[in-house]
């Protein structure tokens, strides 16, 4: 046994050491680019690509921007004294939304159609709905006290398993009901459509930003969490009665948070940081109120041309190549409407004079004709477009003068630009620039995966060593049912053919070959076995930590596999939670690691090096939710199943023998069964992701994607069978992957 001290439960961590953040030069360069180019597109980058270490350079410069605070010095004790009080915080957030509330009154107030503008304006923050708790929950916090506090009210956000009863399906239905309409936020045309301000893409950057290094600015995330839901102005502009999360709740955590601080040797620190960040989203939605005001103004002062300017503009870049042979004024039709710089003023005045604008003699003119059913553009305009045009046309006829006095829209653009200045400039003096260290072994690298948010230099060797087992596992295709838990033998792709393997794993591999232990290993020995699965016990469930993130968890798989994992992180229930029943396990054998994110995890001596391989491959899996979606739902299956059966009954007949603690065998025993639990909901996810293959792509399709599904499955029982898979390889020529280390029983986990 080591001599350190280990890591005592319960984990009443308040904020992560600062560390040095690594970034590969390569990352550097495109992450300036990314921020010298439109704010919609730093809000693209940090939302659609979740994998890169450009996104998490992008992210951290991002904070740096706006959270100064974070970086600098430790202020005054007058400064940190004022934030110990989460009644004192909670009435300086209520005074700021009862500034507010009259100015989001007035903008309900407005005409429809400005306050439709109003609102999808707003729905880019709106829709974000929680972000910054995305990945509060990972493998370097766990089992945080604060974090499973944050994490359950996450999941509560998420609908607890069912996003029908989600805060963000909440806020669709919202605005659906008051006639927005917009695509789903991850589209590549939303904040188009929601015809979002560089100011708004920005704020919307900034919770991005969080939710991308959450573990190193947890004091940032617990004081945005409460301030936003506080504040509540998504509801106040809604006219929602009952907020989602009430301020209450949302406070018990704030007020946990400070106590836990009070007893903690960054404490004072933590809170400065903690409300810089409430200090800034008073700030930010100060600024976003005064933007919707601006806007409001704007589009209530454009007069009638200046309208038909808007929805001129809105179709111009999709007709230009249809009107060739129409004129108007000197031009062709199409030569105006394939001018980047159109004059819109310019055009609706002639347009005014065109003779498509001319009464017919039965009073309508060609140009509404046009529109009507039956019309050449017919369908082109929606029901409120259409109405501005006849609005205009009447206007015409009338002889009202026309007012082509276009002011352009600039709401918020100053602001905007102060933010964009601060983001080019931000060069945070923790962020380091070096390629990944090459010949690392796999305490090193099992190190940097699960701190990735201070070393994303390593994402590319991370992404390589998945890939690399993934490929070794496929040997399994053809030898895989001689394995003594699991059968990767490789068939094609029926629900029922899944179903049959199941089945035939559960009954032929775990549950018919048990029998009580006649003989029971002696103390020394059992904690030794226990030894050899703690690693692979201290991540659980990792592989599935990033499925439910925003802007990517839309498919009923993504659903179900992400309530598997709140389940095994207690659904923020701390007794509840697996990690903290292994450290509870490992404790009653007097084995006292330090927390797998330090540096001491490094030096331990009571876990044996040959079993990292297997917690390095799911950490590595995890880090690519989206590029290794498939090979999750099939490794997902494999260590699910594995909870069953003989092996983890004859863990507990071992352990109860000893009076050692058998909570977490007990626990998977229960939580995985085979008629509802995580082992059968783990071959449901499967079947209804290929169900939508299917019907999207096709039969041909799901077979290429099952393929993939099936090696991630074969992954996991290629660590698992280590005795078949040396036979395999012993048969095989000497160029054959070398087979993974195994602990002295044989067996990896």
């Amino acid at each position: 046994m080591n001599a350190h001290t280990g890591f005592p439960l319960p984990d009443l961590t308040t904020s992560l050491p600062r560390a040095a953040f690594r970034f590969s030069p390569k990352a550097a360069e495109e992450a300036t680019a990314v921020l010298d180019a439109a704010p919609a597109d730093i809000f693209r980058q940090l939302l659609d690509d979740q994998e890169s270490e450009t996104t998490l350079l992008v992210a951290r410069r991002a904070l740096h921007a706006f959270l100064p605070t974070a970086d600098a010095e430790a202020g005054t004790d007058a400064a940190t004294d004022a934030a110990t009080d989460a009644d004192a915080i909670a009435a300086r957030v209520r005074q700021a939304r009862t500034a507010l509330e009259p100015a989001l009154a007035g903008l309900r107030e407005r005409g429809s159609e400005t306050y439709r503008l109003v609102l999808r304006q707003r729905a880019p923050l709106m829709l974000l709905a929680g972000c910054w708790l995305d990945n509060v929950s990972q493998t370097a916090t766990q089992p945080s006290v604060i974090v499973n506090r944050l994490f359950g009210q996450y999941f509560f956000l998420q609908g607890e398993g069912t996003p029908e009863r989600g805060l963000l399906a909440r806020r669709w239905r919202a605005l659906i009901e008051l006639g927005v309409h917009l695509p789903e936020i991850e589209t590549v045309d939303f904040l188009k459509e929601a015809e979002a301000r560089p100011l708004t893409a920005l704020h919307a950057s900034f919770h991005l930003a969080l939710s991308r290094l959450p573990a190193s600015f947890l004091p940032e995330v617990v004081g945005v969490h409460y301030a936003v839901n506080a504040l509540g102005i998504d509801d106040l502009l809604l006219g929602t009665d009952t907020p989602f999360l009430a301020e209450a709740e949302a406070r018990a955590v704030l007020a946990e948070y400070l106590g836990l601080t009070e007893s903690s040797p960054t404490g004072a620190r933590d809170r400065q940081r903690m409300t810089a960040a409430i200090e800034l989203v008073l700030r930010l939605e100060r600024e976003h109120t005064a933007l919707l005001g601006e806007l409001a103004d704007w589009h209530d002062g454009l007069s009638l041309d200046a309208k038909v300017g808007r929805i001129v503009a809105r179709h111009a870049p999709y007709a230009g190549r249809q009107h060739r042979s129409v004129r108007l004024g000197d031009r062709r039709l199409s030569d105006w409407l394939d001018d980047e710089n159109m004059d819109l003023a310019a055009f609706v005045g002639q347009f005014r004079e065109a003779r498509q604008m001319k009464p017919a003699r039965e009073g309508v003119c060609r140009f509404l004709r046009s529109i009507k059913f039956g019309g050449p553009m017919f369908g082109i305009f929606d029901e409120h477009e259409a109405a501005v045009f006849t609005q205009w046309a009447q206007a015409i006829a009338a002889g009202e003068p026309a007012d082509l006095d276009f002011r352009p829209n600039t709401a918020g653009d100053g602001q905007a630009l102060a933010w964009a200045q601060a983001l080019r400039g931000s060069d945070p003096a923790d962020t380091v620039l070096a390629d990944a260290p090459s010949g690392l072994d796999d305490r090193q690298l099992f190190h940097r995966v699960v701190n990735i948010e201070q070393f994303p230099h390593i994402l590319g060797a991370a992404r390589d060593r998945a890939e690399a087992n993934l490929t070794d596992a496929e040997l399994l295709f053809a030898h895989g049912s001689g394995g003594t838990l699991t059968d990767a033998e490789y068939f094609d792709y029926t629900p029922e053919a899944l179903m049959a393997r199941v089945d035939a794993i559960y009954w032929d591999k775990l549950v018919d070959p048990y029998q009580p232990l006649t003989e029971i290993p002696d103390r020394d020995t059992v904690i030794f076995e226990q030894s050899t699965f703690a690693l692979g016990s201290l991540i659980d469930g990792t592989w599935a930590q990033r499925i439910g993130n925003l802007g990517r968890n839309h498919r009923q798989s993504d659903h179900m596999l992400f309530s598997i994992y709140a389940d095994e992180m207690g659904r923020g229930d701390l007794d509840k939670n697996h990690i903290t029943l292994i450290h509870q396990v490992l404790a009653s054998m007097d084995i006292h690691l330090p927390h797998i994110r330090q540096d001491e995890f490094l030096e331990q001596g009571d876990l044996p090096d040959g079993l990292y391989g297997f917690s390095i491959h799911q950490v590595c899996l995890a880090l690519f939710p989206d590029t290794l979606y498939n090979e999750i739902l099939g490794y997902n299956l494999g260590i699910e199943m594995f909870g069953l059966g003989a092996m983890r009954l004859h863990e507990i007949q071992k352990l109860r023998r000893h009076n050692l603690d058998a909570g977490y065998e007990q626990a998977h025993l229960s939580i995985d069964n085979f008629s509802a639990g995580h082992a059968r909901q783990s071959a449901d996810i499967i079947v209804s992701y290929l169900d939508g293959v299917r019907r999207n792509s096709g039969e041909e399709a799901v077979q290429r994607e099952w393929r993939r599904i099936w090696r991630g499955y074969a992954s996991f029982a290629y660590f698992v069978e280590h005795k078949l898979v040396g036979q395999v390889l012993a048969a095989q020529p000497a160029a054959a992957p070398a087979a993974p280390a195994a602990d002295d029983a044989g067996l990896l986990i």
